[in-house]
């Protein structure tokens, strides 16, 4: 069995070109996020795919910062409005930290990118008009411009007019690029009209246009002899962009259209996400909850057109115990269900990660460490000596005591220490979150939940128990009491932290100095 990743280099090899160029490419609108750097990720993976295989690969990523402000995005001021319609390159940073807007959105990714084990050359698309490099193939697309015409009026309703250009000049006037209709030329010099009212001239050598999309994509492939691209299932529509520059690419250019990797869309929270809308998430927010190679694994767990949801509540805690779940059978600490999961799963773990361990990792619980944290604070020892009451805890783990631990464990159990307490900071739900009281909280319990107390106060005092016995003898006590689980769980949550909810009850207990609990279970101060 092979991951997809591992096929599509297989059907790279067989084109048995000098050396794979892996592209993929941003729109600089506003921030970068999970969902449209999914080309990075892709290209970077398949890259390393092909490297393996002992052949020459490399990634390249073009910014498309060349391209027109459509919608002011998140979270910009309204009065960003009256730069619609110029190109990225040439808007001024929002908040003066940077050269440029485009720098100031795309400084954020760039610079995270090494961690996630990531290598590119980073190409923009202003800068390679500026230095003629786009220049023959805007010759050529102006003097075969009937030509394309006609290819574009294959997939259109309406027709193209007859005199119309595929290149866009930058207004003298208004510096729009959107605005623009290009309808004559001579040489290098284009004659073109602005909805602004302004008529003028622009020289291509001067870098102030643009070729449209679809040629200019086209263009691409041919200049830096681009063999594979991934790009959203957008442009790979029927009749969409990949289809119309795949012709142009042969007919216009020359060049044979790269191989294909269109991808679904990544949705938050069940919303497409949208930079005008601020509903996105990005890689460095990724970073601040999760180790980059999760992130790896939300993207390659699925093929490239299964549509994915991301959700940083609850739900993320999920997520990553089945990550976890995923590590532990890699590494043999856990059976997977058959032989064939065992397979898919190993190919998605190797596939996710930037370097494999010969050993498994400390793998210390997410999930309880946020139980852990909130009890302890940030204090590594005191929360290590609480995940030691973890059932899902190695027992050759349980067995060390913190001066014991490597110091890639420590350094692990860091890491995930801080990305819980971040977590907890920005997306975890009220209800998650509690703090143990000092003195028994003054709140109002009735005579059943009371007993429900004090028979599991009995029972802490009569023996130690992993989490999953606690909970088993919790449910015999309220089968016996004839009580609903709720009423039950919340009289332990009232008498410890005041609140009505919380985590897991059974770890939650265990978590907590035993001597506290019993006492605020016989209601003592």
């Amino acid at each position: 069995m092979k991951h997809w990743i591992e096929r599509i280099a297989d059907d790279l090899n067989e084109k048995d070109v000098p050396e794979d160029v892996i592209a993929s490419g941003t729109s600089i609108s506003g921030s970068i996020h999970i969902g449209n750097s999914c080309d990075i990720f892709i290209a970077n993976a398949v890259t390393k795919a092909l490297k393996k295989q002992g052949n020459k690969s490399r990634t390249i990523w073009i910014a498309d910062d060349h391209d027109p402000l459509r919608k002011v995005p998140y979270p910009l001021p309204k009065s960003y409005e009256k730069y619609l319609g110029i190109p990225y390159s040439n808007i001024p940073c929002p908040e003066d930290c940077c050269s440029n807007f485009v720098e100031h959105f795309e400084k954020p990714l760039l610079s995270i990118l090494e961690k996630f084990g990531i290598e590119l050359e980073v190409f923009s698309g202003a800068e390679m008009y500026k230095k003629g490099i786009y220049d023959d193939y805007i010759r050529i697309a102006l003097e075969k411009a009937p030509e394309i015409i006609e290819i574009f009026n294959k997939f259109r309703e309406h027709p193209l007019k007859d005199n119309w250009l595929p290149y866009n000049p930058i207004c003298d006037e208004c510096g729009r690029v959107n605005t623009t209709y290009a309808h004559g030329f001579e040489g290098d010099i284009v004659n073109y009209s602005c909805k602004c009212g302004h008529k003028g001239q622009m020289d291509i050598k001067s870098g102030n246009g643009k070729l449209t999309w679809r040629v200019e994509w086209a263009a691409r492939w041919k200049i830096f002899g681009i063999t594979c691209e991934p790009f959203g299932k957008d442009h790979a529509a029927s009749g969409g962009s990949y289809d119309v520059s795949k012709i142009i690419s042969k007919e216009i250019y020359d060049y044979e259209a790269p191989y294909p990797i269109p991808y679904e869309w990544i949705t938050l929270k069940g919303e497409a996400m949208s930079k005008s809308h601020g509903v996105f998430f990005t890689p460095g927010q990724w970073l601040e909850i999760a180790e980059p190679e999760t992130l790896n694994y939300f993207i390659f767990k699925s093929k490239p057109l299964k549509h994915q949801d991301f959700n940083p509540s609850m739900p993320f805690l999920d997520f990553i115990e089945q990550y976890d779940r995923v590590e532990r059978i890699y590494y043999g600490a856990e059976e997977a269900s058959s032989e064939k999961e065992e397979e898919k799963l190993k190919k998605i773990y190797e596939a996710s990660q930037i370097e494999i361990s010969e050993s498994m990792p400390f793998q210390p619980s997410y999930r309880f460490m946020t139980v852990a944290y909130q009890i302890a604070g940030y204090d590594p020892k005191k929360v290590y000596a609480i995940l030691k009451k973890d059932s899902q805890l190695p027992k050759s783990m349980k067995d060390k005591s913190f001066s014991d631990l490597d110091v890639k464990d420590i350094d692990r159990l860091n890491r995930r220490l801080s990305h819980v307490k971040n977590w907890l900071d920005l997306y975890a739900p009220e209800f998650v979150k509690f703090q143990v009281q000092k003195k028994l909280p003054r709140v109002e319990i009735n005579e059943l939940q009371k007993e429900f107390l004090l028979k599991v106060a009995d029972i802490l005092e009569n023996g130690d128990y992993t989490p999953q016995e606690l909970h088993d003898e919790m449910y015999t006590v309220i089968h016996e009491l004839d009580m609903k689980p709720q009423k039950a769980f919340m009289a332990i949550y009232k008498v410890i932290t005041g609140k009505k909810q919380g985590p897991r009850a059974a770890s939650f207990v265990l978590s907590l100095d035993k001597d506290l609990v019993i006492k605020r279970f016989r209601m003592e101060e």
